[in-house]
């Protein structure tokens, strides 16, 4: 499918493959879908500005930088700007068209159904979406597919509207007749109140003018509070609503202010400066009110990516309804989205769709046409693409398919799968999100990319595949790729419980296909160096591990069933390089966690285990969220025989009362050695790297620590 994205401040046209179905979500052929010129000519200028200019715009993501890069040191922090600054971004988050397929959860819609949606990153501006049910909506008997494709617009209008609560006969100012603008006049003289508004450009007046409004100026020739005054005896504006876009911009709210009553509102839509003065606000008593999009809902991921309703009685309008009402409105005749239609280009020449929007006076909409009537809807389904094409499987490399393309995957192992280009050739890149398959596969020149991880289990020529999913499709995946007779590279963890880890082990036990599951930290140098050292003792050890884990929110996907929480989703980590240390079996396990007195800590991410082994030793693991960031993540000290060796962020190994040398480096977790290891395996080597049952062991101790902890 042709979908259109932003790269490097360029707007593209690319073939992309077509997203599939999900349980809560709605699968759309798009008819249109309408260019914001205001959102998305922002985020266009910034995405084209050089690093440092974006850094003096974006002071706050210089930090992030910064402590990256004290985290990852430079070769990785490099990797992670670039990948970022070269990705491809998805464009729109309005459109409309046909329902194609609905998920088990759908029900308000059926496909055939005429419907519109909103979303950035969902209603994209592509040919085929896949929109969650929440933000999707049936579109009215009297409203055609190019109105209902201005939803979103009109649901954030809408919004800006509701924020203010205007009451009949209310004067309300609108600063900014943009698209927003223009539909929120309409709906102000909707809701019975007078509206005053402002532009820079005099052909907006004039429309929202004939559109009903009751008075409006030029900003920039007259003068606004004499202006308001006049019109309201002097009393200033119940109400401003500011719907103009313009960042950094602080005189916007200074105006808002002098023109709106004592007691007033003043309702930000757009994006604009905020640096107020606290003279105005204060002697005039003002409410400043924000308004957040299309309404109750969004940036809730319950509400937005599950599904989750908010109750009719308590949130009486939310994204959807807000949505379905503008459209009522317009198939009612009672807000005219036609006389502010601008051009129409189809979807292949929309690079210069954008470029009229670079003029100085720009067009309220601008609208794409996906060729509905003319199209081949097979050919918009395709859910594979061919990226870069090698000739021939090139004999002795281990072909690789790739299912799931998060960051881990892009700056972790597909970085060192490069490496070890000698062993391993990249075939195929799976991201439920086609653009970034496509621009994944591209970087790291796959031969094709797919959002459908069945292409890579039924491609014959791949030889190996890795699972970097979340947490909770892991042993699933696996086990479908294990009866195909491929080699698999698990992240871990290898199974979010009990019943998942014991399916799959079967299968594996029978399919007999070589399995690594991503415990890497045995394969770091300095536990490789700890190892070693203890190989030969003749006593038990004592292991004190550290981990200063980080806060992650409760409502994060780790927590919840996608992740498994954190013990079984990281703290596997540790519970393996305990048994790589000790080579015992665990006999007896105490978990204590802390008592949270306030609901933001989990007792899950804050926690002390000590596990005995069998063979006498001890080794603890106090695990906490509750620390500084600027500590280093993760210290382990191991005692033996007279000897202690300490693990320092697997950047340092120091070694006390010892004739050996420790290690110093950048840090390394073992990532590149376990893929070096596992190909070794995969080519003939007789011992696999970690046996099955020592990660079943190490699994099945993140599943005892939460049961006891739980209990």
């Amino acid at each position: 499918m042709k979908q259109i994205l932003l790269r490097k401040g360029s707007i593209i046209v690319d073939d992309i493959p077509a997203p599939l179905i999900n349980d809560n979500s709605a699968l759309v052929e798009v008819a249109y879908s309408l260019i914001s010129t205001g959102t998305e000519l922002s985020g266009i200028k910034s995405s084209g500005e050089p690093l440092v200019q974006r850094a003096i715009h974006e002071p706050q993501n210089v930090k992030k930088v910064l402590a990256i890069l004290k985290d990852k040191g430079i070769q990785k922090t490099i990797d992670m700007i670039k990948g970022r600054l070269e990705a491809a971004i998805p464009l729109g988050y309005s459109c409309s068209g046909y329902v194609i397929q609905v998920g088990k959860q759908v029900e308000h819609i059926r496909p055939g159904d005429r419907v519109a949606c909103a979303g950035v990153g969902k209603a994209n501006h592509a040919e085929i979406v896949l929109v969650p049910k929440n933000l999707v909506v049936k579109i009215p008997d009297n409203c055609d597919l190019q109105d209902a494709s201005s939803v979103a617009l009109g649901s954030i209008a809408m919004q800006g509207v509701r924020r203010a609560d205007p009451k009949v006969g209310e004067v309300v100012a609108v600063i900014g007749l943009g698209l927003v603008g223009q539909i929120s006049v309409q709906l102000l003289k909707v809701a019975g109140c007078r509206a005053i508004g402002f532009d820079l450009q005099e052909s907006r007046v004039e429309l929202a003018k004939s559109l009903g409004m009751h008075a409006g100026f030029v900003s920039s020739s007259i003068d606004i509070k004499k202006e308001v005054d006049n019109l309201t005896n002097g009393a200033g504006v119940d109400c401003t609503i500011i719907t103009a876009s313009a960042p950094g911009n602080d005189s916007i709210i200074q105006q808002a202010i002098e023109i709106t009553r004592k007691k007033g509102k003043v309702v930000i839509v757009g994006d604009i400066g905020l640096g107020l003065k606290r003279s105005p606000f204060y002697e005039k008593e003002l409410d400043l009110l924000i308004s957040t999009s299309y309404g109750p809902g969004r940036y809730d991921e319950s509400y937005e990516e599950k599904g989750v309703d908010y109750p009719y009685a308590y949130v009486r309008w939310t994204e959807q309804r807000n949505m379905e009402e503008y459209l009522k409105l317009i198939s009612e005749g009672k807000l005219n989205f036609k006389a502010l239609k601008g051009q129409i280009f189809p979807v292949e020449e929309a690079p210069s769709a954008y470029k009229i929007l670079e003029g100085k006076e720009t067009p309220l909409s601008v609208f794409i046409d996906y060729h509905l009537d003319n199209s081949d809807i097979q050919e918009k389904l395709k859910t594979k693409i061919i990226t870069c094409p090698t000739p021939k499987k090139k004999e002795g490399r281990i072909n690789v398919g790739i299912i799931g393309a998060g960051n881990f995957a892009r700056l972790v192992h597909l970085p060192n799968l490069k490496k070890l280009s000698h062993m391993y050739l990249i075939r195929a890149i799976v991201s439920t999100t086609g653009s970034r398959a496509k621009e994944t596969a591209s970087r790291f020149r796959a031969d094709y990319c797919s959002t459908d991880y069945r292409d890579v289990l039924e491609d014959d020529q791949i030889d190996m595949v890795m699972i970097c999913t979340r947490h909770d499709t892991h042993a699933k995946l696996a086990m479908e790729a294990a009866k195909t007779g491929k080699a698999i590279f698990l992240e871990k963890p290898m199974a979010v419980n009990e019943d998942e880890m014991e399916e799959l082990v079967e299968v594996i036990r029978e399919t007999r296909v070589p399995v690594m599951v991503g415990f890497n930290r045995r394969f770091s140098p300095a536990a490789s160096i700890v190892k070693n050292l203890i190989k030969e003792r003749k006593n038990p050890i004592m292991v004190s591990y550290r981990v200063n884990a980080g806060y992650i929110p409760l409502d994060n996907w780790i927590h919840g069933p996608q992740g498994g929480g954190r013990i079984i989703g990281e703290a596997c980590h540790m519970f393996d390089l305990f048994n790589f240390f000790t080579d015992g079996d665990a006999v007896s396990i105490d978990a204590s966690a802390i008592t949270p007195l306030t609901k933001h800590v989990s007792f899950r991410d804050n926690f002390i285990a000590t596990i005995k082994y069998s063979e006498g030793s001890v080794c603890t693991l106090v695990y906490t969220a509750l620390g500084s960031s600027q500590l280093p993540k993760e210290y382990i000290e191991i005692f033996c025989d007279g000897k202690t060796m300490v693990i320092d962020d697997f950047r340092e190994l120091r070694v006390y009362n010892g004739r050996a040398k420790g290690w110093k480096g950048a840090q390394d977790k073992g990532h590149l050695q376990e893929l070096e290891e596992f190909g070794r395996f995969i080519k003939g080597e007789p011992m696999a790297p970690v046996s099955l049952d020592q990660y079943v062991e190490a699994t099945r101790l993140s599943f005892l620590v939460n049961n006891a902890l739980q209990e």
